[in-house]
């Protein structure tokens, strides 16, 4: 059985303070954010979307998947959306040594610069699973980059819940400056069909600006 929270509770962004969970709660707007790709079968699906609702993203990026669909990766940026670190290999970071981390986090740092065609450069890292180290984020942050959390977890990710639950995980726990996690994953994607186009539309009608980190 999966434990996660839909929504983050409080204390956690409290005592995780110098990581990002959320923005203010003084605007509407929100921030989606898509983590694991770029991947063939759903990320133009999510681009297409997106471009729907004139809708800014972020989209934290796995070095490989980089590699393997550079022509993904660069129009998620020439469509103006933001990109961030997910690491190179998608590491747990409670089960990887610290060295081994940073070194695969530098990895796809550099996968991102070679293949970044635009001279935009967000400093942004989101942790695979949210799990990371103190030692980890310590070298991370000191190298200027923000650690960006999260305060709406949809789980697309969880086979056993039904597509219905995953949207109302969204529409449910969503506020003014929400950062909201979606995979653009294969496992994600049957999912991320069905609740993506429902949370554009919910939201838009009630007049919240969809934007990028950065």
């Amino acid at each position: 059985m999966k434990v996660y929270f839909p929504r983050t509770p409080d204390f956690i962004a409290r005592i995780f303070s110098k990581y990002i969970w959320r923005f203010s709660l003084n605007k509407k707007e929100i921030y989606l954010t898509f983590d694991d790709g770029p991947t063939p079968e759903i990320t133009e699906f999510v681009l297409a979307e997106l471009k729907k609702y004139n809708a800014k993203a972020t989209f934290f990026c796995i070095g490989k998947n980089i590699e393997n669909h550079p022509e993904i990766f660069n129009k998620i940026i020439t469509d103006k959306h933001t990109v961030g670190n997910h690491t190179q290999n998608h590491l747990n970071g409670w089960k990887t040594k610290t060295n081994i981390y940073i070194d695969n986090f530098l990895k796809c740092e550099k996968t991102i610069t070679h293949f970044n065609n635009s001279t935009i450069k967000q400093p942004l890292f989101r942790p695979p699973y949210g799990k990371i180290k103190k030692s980890q984020a310590k070298e991370i942050l000191k190298k200027g980059y923000k650690i960006i959390m999260w305060d709406v977890l949809s789980a697309d990710f969880d086979t056993s819940i039904s597509e219905e639950k995953c949207l109302q995980n969204v529409l449910r726990n969503t506020k003014n400056g929400s950062i909201i996690v979606f995979h653009d994953s294969v496992k994600a994607s049957e999912k991320l069909r069905f609740v993506l186009p429902k949370v554009l539309e919910e939201f838009s009608k009630k007049g919240f600006e969809f934007k990028a980190i950065k």
